[in-house]
């Protein structure tokens, strides 16, 4: 930057006017064309970008010079956000239909359970006797697991839970359907509920195949329902970095979900064929 430069008054004649001579000679000088130069500064600025900075200098009666500085805002570097916001996910169609299927599946198995319950429960108080349209045989007997202990393991019966629960599934399904994207503690909250759900419905696996004696349709439906959306919910997570796992798990969960579901029913299956094998084989 130039240090500023006062010029001189322009000379005047001895009647008060100006010269027009001596005033040419000014106009021609360095400290005139400086000042023609700053005032051109401000106009370009003032057309072409932010308003300069002006730093007034200093006066001694003659003259006030000012000093404009010009600020380059295109090779200045963009802010940065304050913070990263959070990486989302959102389900592919397949995927929502596939948690709006087992969602369903489960609602409607948790709905007739309820509505059989409250059945029992008027006949009782009346006197009668009510029979469940899947009670087929002394195996496949759904009164038996209804009238159980187990069918109340937190003081209400546990199709109520089913209610709730698979409902919201089903509002995570149709939410995916518009598109929604969600967060990894969403995610992983969801993962743990359909944990939750495995493991209940293997405790009630192992009730009604080695305590009570008898299975129910419905409750089995519900059952295939959940290991279904546990594993594709769990292969979910893994394929998108919110669970932690190696690379071959993540290749192995993005061909071969399916193999998991399948062979956790075709265990189940197997332990009921081997429970009562005497009774389907006579």
């Amino acid at each position: 930057m130039c240090a500023g430069v006062f010029a001189p008054a322009a000379p005047t004649r001895p009647d008060g006017l100006t010269d027009p001579v001596l005033n040419r000679t000014f106009r021609d000088g360095p400290a005139y064309l400086l000042m023609s130069s700053e005032r051109w500064t401000r106009a370009g600025v003032r057309h072409n970008g932010p308003s300069p900075k002006k730093v007034q200098l200093s006066s001694d009666g003659i003259g006030v010079m000012s000093k404009t500085t010009v600020k380059d805002v295109s090779t200045e570097p963009e802010p940065q956000r304050a913070a990263a916001e959070p990486r989302t996910a959102g389900g592919s169609l397949a995927f929502a239909l596939l948690l709006l299927i087992t969602g369903a599946a489960g609602l409607l198995a948790s709905w007739v359970i309820t509505i059989d319950k409250f059945k029992l429960l008027e006949a009782k108080v009346d006197g009668k006797t009510f029979t469940p349209g899947c009670s087929l045989n002394p195996v496949v007997s759904c009164g038996s697991v209804m009238e159980s202990k187990q069918a109340a393991a937190f003081g209400f019966p546990n199709p109520m839970l089913g209610l709730v629960s698979y409902g919201i599934v089903i509002c995570v399904a149709m939410s995916l359907l518009a598109r929604a994207r969600y967060p990894r503690w969403y995610w992983l909250t969801f993962n743990f509920g359909t944990l939750f759900g495995v493991g209940f419905c293997t405790w009630l696996m192992y009730q009604s195949l080695y305590r009570i004696g008898a299975l129910c349709l419905w409750c089995s439906l519900a059952w295939v329902a959940t290991i279904i959306m546990f594993w594709y919910v769990t292969s979910f997570n893994v394929r998108n970095d919110f669970l932690p796992a190696p690379r071959w798990l993540k290749s192995f969960f993005g061909e071969f979900t399916w193999v998991l579901p399948v062979l956790h029913i075709g265990v189940i299956g197997v332990l009921i064929m081997t429970r009562w094998w005497d009774f389907w084989t006579s």
